[in-house]
């Protein structure tokens, strides 16, 4: 489980005074503890996906901030994101690599018969039953969007 991963990579961090990966690493127990009392009552099925969801949105944030950060010349707080969003990554699945994510969402859109943009949320969601965590959500809507807009 992911948790465990997190649990045990903390651990590690603090054995070896790794101070920005600790920080990282707390930030997403945070993340999944905010996540974990706003979903309290209804029944989390799959906890690793659960999980992978949070760390995905955390990895989109802090490009946003990076993103931002660049554009109003902050480049010392860009990099800073930039060392989360890799000490993030480090728990989730192996994702596609970028021709692997257009042959997928290429299929999904062959086989739902998708043939404009009013199709977009159905192909999203087809992207997310089949290829859930091993594909960034952001990277899969650019995509489908560039081939449905034709």
């Amino acid at each position: 489980m992911i948790r465990d991963t997190l649990k045990a990579a903390q651990i590690e961090a603090m054995k070896t005074r790794a101070m920005e990966t600790l920080a990282t690493i707390r930030l997403i127990q945070s993340e999944l503890k905010n996540k974990d009392i706003e979903l309290r009552g209804s029944e989390i099925v799959d906890d690793d996906a659960h999980v992978t969801a949070v760390l995905q949105k955390m990895v989109k944030q802090r490009r946003e901030s990076a993103e931002m950060f660049r554009k109003g010349g902050a480049e010392d707080r860009a990099a800073l994101e930039e060392v989360e969003i890799s000490v993030i990554e480090t728990f989730l699945p192996q994702q596609m690599s970028d021709e692997e994510a257009e042959a997928a969402v290429a299929a999904i859109i062959d086989d739902t018969g998708a043939t404009g943009m009013k199709d977009m949320g159905r192909v999203m969601g087809e992207v997310r039953a089949r290829h859930g965590a091993t594909i960034e959500p952001a990277k899969a809507s650019a995509i489908a969007k560039a081939k449905l807009a034709g």
